[in-house]
């Protein structure tokens, strides 16, 4: 455990950037220069230790957050290696919501990419201090200024360069250090270990002086005092420089931007100098704020002697041992098998067997303690978004703000057998990963799973296969559709047996018109006493029960008024068996002659995305029969709000990342019943 004086050797940090900027390379390289690894994995060989599962190693991609822990320079770094591609935005959510700092990459080719831009407002809600890396500085169009100034431009920071690069594309060699006017080059020759410190060429010189000059200016302004000895002395101390980029960087002032190519093995070490120079330490941030039990508000202080206090950011199963649960510890310290209280849940519960985590792999630790970023694995039932404390505190601390799923797919098995275990598979699946949802939906008798998007819910098609040993059917969603009527008509139905003995005799007449669907139904009876009382329930129970079964097509009908006018019954024969048959055959035959038509779920949708892509989006939601209704700003982006027939929307994720390069995102929920049209609805029938 690590004493409360010392918490200032620990950084908490997260890598985060757009999909194939070099998250996981970068990752690889520092652990093999912390000492960590003692081979670099590469995620084109599909060897990267941080993505170890199979899918990951298959696809080249991060799916997962993974943990580890290494050492620079006497400091204590707990790195969270996370997805960049947008359907896994819900593994950066969690580990942003319990890390103190982040390092977020850019591709020097691609610049601020679409991701890129989606993590950093997720940090920006979490007010999480930043560094930024411009990798791949040896590629081909690779442009250190022009990233600088879309990062600038695009998230509207103040990116300060405390590097530039020694050289561009195939000639990138190392980096000019601004601060201490050096250049460090790194030997090809050894993987980039040994680093040679030399004086700038004369050809860069002069780039370096403005650079270093416009870093001066920018960090004088922080302070006073330093203002004042910068315009009397004009210049800063290498010290003074980076205790200023330090403290500004922490309070969100600015970016220190350094750049590489972690690939070839460029720029890691003095990456590693950056995290420990400027990014904060559990000392550093505000405290934590939590509930009493009471509703009162409660800060939680690093402090390793106060009591326990620590917050569930994932939980995973593991298949030999129970559930594993990731965990950050806020305040206090705990020994395996200690018993805490779950103020989520509010139960005690025992603290099993306490990991380390590098990936998938673990080191049994005795203690854990404020600051650290351990595991726990066991038979409990705490789970994602829960804060586990001593029996003294009972604080709760903020829950995850999870997105909402934008896909839904329908998933088939075989068995009844199998459709239990695949229950209890997605049940699972659910429990881990916050994101995605299913449920049975009823009226089309199917089984919906709901994700991030088309990505999302193949890798877990892929797990219940690999995982579960389960053979499921990825199908599409059907449209619940329904049925109305467009004018008032009467209906008349007669059910007489006869059979020998005692007869079935009933005769109802029937009154439908058409109102507004979000009305619902609406049944009742008009007909004083022409049919006795008691057989009133059943006629009236038939006729809902027709009206939900469907009568011109398969679909549930809507927005009908049904109205019982009048009939007759015999004395002898009438029975409940036959008025509800006759009330069904009166409806039937009232429905069937009231021009019935199809009506189409209307969703409301909102998009959020740049300017320059309105066009193409707005063209494609006409193509789509949708209906815009307002176009704002909204949160720095542009808003169109519209409503669109449900049965046009799919394949919506991938068609507005495409035109809107990936920088577009939408929210999409019920709002209404519409006629489907005429042309329409004979295709719709016989696709039934």
């Amino acid at each position: 455990m690590i004493q409360t004086s010392k918490l200032n050797i620990i950084r908490n940090i997260g890598i985060m950037a757009h999909i194939d900027a070099g998250k996981t390379t970068t990752t690889e390289r520092i652990l093999y220069y912390t000492g960590k690894s003692r081979k670099m994995g590469e995620v084109h060989h599909g060897t990267a230790v941080m993505d170890w599962m199979a899918q990951e190693q298959e696809r080249g991609i991060t799916i997962t957050s993974a943990a580890t822990t290494c050492n620079w320079g006497g400091y204590s770094i707990n790195i969270i290696d996370t997805p960049g591609h947008v359907d896994f935005t819900a593994e950066v959510e969690r580990s942003l919501r319990v890390l103190d700092g982040a390092v977020a990459i850019f591709c020097a080719v691609g610049g601020v990419e679409p991701q890129s831009e989606t993590v950093w407002r997720q940090a920006d809600r979490y007010r999480i201090p930043r560094v930024a890396f411009i990798n791949k500085m040896d590629r081909v169009g690779a442009d250190f200024l022009g990233t600088v100034a879309d990062i600038r431009l695009r998230l509207g920071v103040s990116a300060v360069p405390v590097q530039l690069p020694l050289g561009l594309e195939d000639g990138f060699s190392g980096v000019i250090d601004l601060i201490e006017m050096k250049t460090l080059v790194f030997d090809e020759t050894d993987l980039g270990v040994t680093i040679k410190l030399e004086d700038i060429p004369p050809q860069y010189i002069a780039a370096a002086e403005a650079a270093h000059i416009e870093l001066l200016e920018t960090v004088a302004t922080s302070s006073e005092d330093l203002f004042e000895r910068y315009l009397r002395d004009g210049r800063l101390g290498p010290k003074a420089i980076r205790a200023a980029l330090r403290s500004e960087c922490i309070e969100g002032g600015l970016v220190p931007v350094l750049c590489g190519a972690a690939f070839k093995n460029k720029g890691i070490q003095p990456l590693l100098d950056a995290i420990i120079d400027y990014l904060p330490s559990p000392l550093d941030v505000s405290p934590v704020l939590g509930k009493s039990a009471a509703g009162q508000d409660v800060e939680i202080h690093a402090d390793s002697n106060g009591p326990f206090c620590a917050f569930v950011f994932k939980s995973m199963a593991d298949p030999y041992m129970g559930q594993l649960s990731f965990f950050r510890v806020y305040s206090g310290s705990a020994r395996a098998g200690s018993l805490l209280w779950n103020s989520v849940k509010k139960r005690g519960e025992r603290l099993g067997r306490l990991l380390r985590m590098h990936a998938n792999h673990r080191e049994d630790i005795a203690q854990v303690g404020a600051g650290e970023i351990a595991a726990t694995v066991g038979h409990w039932v705490t789970g994602t978004g829960d804060t586990i404390c001593g029996e003294e505190m009972r604080v709760r601390l903020g829950d995850i703000a999870f997105p909402d799923p934008v896909v839904s797919r329908v998933i088939e098995s075989g068995t009844q057998a199998e459709i239990r275990d695949l229950m209890a598979a997605l049940t699972q699946i659910a429990k881990e990963d916050p994101s995605f949802r299913f449920r049975a939906e009823p009226e089309t008798s199917q089984l919906v799973i709901s994700g991030m998007g088309e990505l999302h819910l193949e890798i877990i098609s892929e797990r219940l296969l690999r995982e579960f040993k389960l053979n499921v059917r990825i199908g599409r969603l059907r449209v619940a559709y329904r049925e109305t009527i467009r004018k008032s008509i009467r209906g008349d139905g007669a059910f007489i047996r006869q059979s020998g003995g005692r007869g079935h005799f009933g005769h109802v007449v029937v009154n439908v018109e058409p109102i507004e669907p979000e009305n619902g139904n609406v049944v009742e009876e008009l007909l004083g006493d022409a049919i006795p009382k008691e057989f009133l329930p059943s006629i009236l129970g038939s006729i809902r029960d027709t009206l939900e079964s469907g009568i011109g097509s398969p679909f549930p009908l809507l927005g009908v008024k049904a109205c019982v006018v009048g009939g007759t019954y015999h004395e002898l024969d009438s029975t409940e068996l036959a008025f509800r048959a006759a009330a069904s055959m009166a409806v039937r035959d009232a429905i069937l002659r009231a021009h019935p038509t199809l009506l189409e779920p209307i969703m409301a949708l909102e998009i959020l995305l740049p300017k320059e892509s309105m066009g193409g989006v707005i063209s494609d939601l006409s193509a789509r029969r949708g209906r815009v209704e307002s176009l704002s700003a909204k949160s720095g982006a542009q808003a169109i709000r519209a409503k669109v027939p449900f049965s046009t929307m799919f394949g919506y994720v991938s068609a507005l990342r495409t035109l809107s390069s990936g920088r577009g995102v939408f929210h999409m929920e019920f709002d209404s019943y519409g006629e489907v049209p005429e042309r329409l609805q004979m295709s719709i029938l016989k696709s039934m």
